[in-house]
C-alpha cells in the first residue's frame, strides 16, 4: 500500500506495510486505490457521453468512501466498485465487447500517479484530496434534495485530469478551481442545512449525560440525527452529540427535540478511550471512524457511507428512511448510567457554546465594526479545522489561552474541541471565543470575512484577522484550496505541512500566498501582532 492522505501518515511521509497509521489494512486501501481508478474510468467514460443523477450519486458516494476514516470493509468496497463498472457499462456499453479497446474508459491504475514526478503527483494529490472532501459535503446536500450541475461536473472534470499526462501548467489552475468550486458546495450545503433546519443560533451545551438510556451519534450528518430524534420520541431515550455533531444543538429544528440533551466526548481521536465503558450504543453518521476496540465493538452502529467489518450497518429506503430500531433496542438493553454522569471538556469546562455562524455574527455587524474602530476589538482570530492525535496539537490550546483580552476568536471544526471549554470572557456584548459549527462551516466564516471587508473598505488580507488552522482529513484540504482561490494570504497551517506537497509546489504557496507553518504561540502572535 501507499498512502499519504491524512496528516498522520507514517514519517510524514507515507504509510507503506501492512497497515496505515488510521488502522486500514493494506488490502483496504488497494482497494480504495482500485475505486478511485474505476471512478476515473467512469469520468472518463462521461466526457463524451451523457450521464444521469445516478451517475453523480455514484462519483460521489464513491470520493466520500475513500476519504479517511470512513470505509474499513472490503466486502462493500468491492461492492463500489462493480457498481462503478456497471455504470460505466450502462453509460458505454459497447467498450466492454469492442474487439479494438482504444483504453480511454478503462480504469486508471493509481500507481501511475504514485510513482509519477513528485510535483505532478503532487497537484493531482491536491486535486484528488480536495474533491474526496468536496464529495462529502456533496452528499450531506444531496441526502437533503440539494445538488449543483457545477460541483456534479466539476468532479468529472477534475477525475478526468487526474488520469491524463498534464503537466503543471495545465494542472496549477485546476488546483485553485477545486477551491472554487468548493466554495459553490458549501454554500450549496449552508443553504440545504439552513433551510432544512433553520438558521443556527448561539447556545450553550451541557457536557453532563443524565442517568438512563441514551444514544450518542457522532459525526456531520443532521438528517440522521433529524431521523434519530423522532424515532426515539418519548421512548425514554436520550440522545448525545459527539464530535462534529456538536454545532447541531443550534438548529432550531433540532433543539426544539427535548431529549437532545447535550454533548459527550471530545474529539474524534479519543473516541476509543471514551467509547470503551459507555453503557450506550453510537451511532456512527460519517467519518471519523477509529477500528473500535473490543471493549465498546458490541455498541457500534454505522450509517450512509461508513462502514466496518463486522458491525451493524442501518441502510436507507429509496425515498431516505432509516430505521434505527436496532439502536434503539440496544439503548434500552444497556440502559444508560445509573445516575447523572458530570463530564467535562479537556480543559476542565463543564459547557460549551455553539452557533455562532455568519448570521449570528453579522447581526451585530455595525456594533463589532465599532467595536473595532474603538479599540475595544483589536483583533480576530480564525483557529479552526480538523483535530487528531500527533503530538503537537496542544498548541492550538496555548495559543487560544495566550491571545490577548481585547481579540476575538472565532473557530469551528473538531479542533475546537482543544479549547472550546475554555472560558475567556467577553469584549461588551461578545463573547471572545464563538464557534460557528462544523468543518463545513467555513463558509460561514468566508462570509464574515468578506463581509467585515466591505464595511471597513478594505480586503480581508487587510483586516485585523489571522488565520491559525489545523488539519487531518481531505475536507480540510478543500478548504485551504478555497481560502487560496480567495486569495487569503497569511494562513499559519499545522501541526504539520501535509506530505504530498512537493517542495516546488510548497515553495510556489509560500511565494504566492504566504502560507507557513505554525511555530510555537509565542512566536506566532508575536509575529501576528507585531
Amino acid at each position: 500500500m501507499f498512502c499519504f492522505q491524512c496528516e498522520q501518515t507514517a514519517g510524514c511521509s507515507g504509510c507503506t506495510g501492512a497497515a496505515g497509521v488510521c488502522g486500514k489494512k493494506s488490502v483496504t486501501a488497494d482497494l480504495q486505490d482500485e475505486l478511485t481508478g474505476a471512478l476515473v474510468g467512469l469520468a472518463h467514460a462521461c466526457m463524451n457521453n451523457p450521464k444521469t443523477e445516478q451517475t453523480d450519486r455514484i462519483i460521489i458516494e464513491g470520493l466520500f468512501t475513500t476519504i479517511t476514516n470512513v470505509n474499513f470493509n472490503d466486502e462493500t468496497l468491492r461492492e463500489m466498485i462493480a457498481h462503478v463498472r456497471e455504470e460505466k457499462g450502462r453509460v458505454v456499453p459497447g467498450c466492454a465487447a469492442c474487439m479494438s479497446p482504444c483504453g480511454n474508459t478503462s480504469d486508471y491504475d493509481m500507481k501511475r500517479m504514485w510513482e509519477a514526478d513528485e510535483d505532478i503527483r503532487s497537484l493531482k494529490s491536491l486535486i484528488l484530496f480536495g474533491i474526496r472532501g468536496m464529495a462529502a459535503y456533496a452528499y450531506h446536500a444531496m441526502v437533503l434534495g440539494y445538488t449543483n450541475e457545477e460541483v456534479n461536473d466539476f468532479f468529472y472534470r477534475a477525475l478526468f485530469a487526474v488520469g491524463e499526462d498534464f503537466e503543471m501548467e495545465d494542472l496549477l489552475p485546476l488546483v485553485l478551481e477545486t477551491g472554487k468550486v468548493n466554495l459553490t458546495c458549501m454554500e450549496m450545503l449552508d443553504r440545504a442545512n439552513t433551510e432544512t433546519f433553520g438558521t443556527p443560533v448561539p447556545t450553550e451545551v451541557p457536557l453532563m449525560v443524565e442517568k438512563g438510556p441514551f444514544i450518542v451519534i457522532t459525526g456531520h450528518d443532521l438528517y440522521d440525527l433529524k431521523l434519530l430524534l423522532e424515532q426515539t420520541k418519548d421512548k425514554g431515550i436520550n440522545i448525545y452529540t459527539h464530535g462534529e455533531m456538536l454545532p447541531a444543538h443550534a438548529y432550531p429544528e433540532l433543539k426544539k427535540y427535548p431529549h437532545l440533551k447535550g454533548n459527550f466526548g471530545t474529539a474524534w481521536q479519543n473516541q476509543q478511550k471514551e467509547f470503551a465503558s459507555l453503557p450506550a450504543p453510537i451511532l456512527f453518521t460519517t467519518n471519523c471512524l477509529m477500528p473500535p476496540k473490543a471493549s465498546y465493538v458490541d455498541r457500534v452502529f454505522t450509517t450512509g457511507a461508513v462502514v466496518f467489518p463486522n458491525t451493524p450497518f442501518i441502510s436507507s429506503s429509496t425515498d431516505g428512511h432509516k430505521d434505527f430500531t436496532p439502536v434503539i433496542e440496544k439503548a434500552l438493553e444497556l440502559g444508560g448510567f445509573s445516575n447523572d454522569q458530570h463530564f467535562t471538556g479537556i480543559n476542565g469546562g463543564s459547557n460549551v457554546m455553539t452557533g455562532f455562524a455568519r448570521n449570528a455574527i453579522l447581526s451585530s455587524a455595525g456594533e463589532i465594526v465599532d467595536a473595532v474602530k474603538s479599540g475595544a476589538i483589536r483583533h480576530f482570530f480564525l483557529v479552526a479545522g480538523c483535530d487528531g492525535a500527533r503530538a503537537g496539537r496542544n498548541y492550538y490550546t496555548e495559543f487560544v489561552k495566550q491571545t490577548p483580552s481585547d481579540s476575538i476568536v472565532l473557530t469551528l471544526a473538531c479542533g475546537k474541541y482543544r479549547f472550546n471549554d475554555l472560558e475567556l470572557g467577553n469584549i461588551g456584548p461578545f463573547p471572545r471565543l464563538m464557534d460557528m459549527g462544523q468543518c463545513n462551516d467555513a463558509y460561514s466564516a468566508i462570509k464574515v470575512a468578506v463581509a467585515l471587508a466591505d464595511a471597513f473598505g478594505c480586503g480581508v488580507n487587510d483586516l485585523p484577522l489571522s488565520m491559525v488552522l489545523s488539519w487531518y482529513e481531505q475536507k480540510a484540504v478543500c478548504i485551504l484550496l478555497t481560502l487560496l482561490h480567495l486569495g487569503i494570504k497569511n494562513i499559519k497551517l499545522g501541526p504539520t505541512l501535509p506530505a504530498f506537497l512537493s517542495k516546488n509546489v510548497l515553495n510556489y504557496l509560500v511565494e504566492h500566498f504566504a502560507i507557513a507553518p505554525v511555530t510555537t504561540p509565542e512566536a506566532d502572535l508575536k509575529e501576528i501582532l507585531g
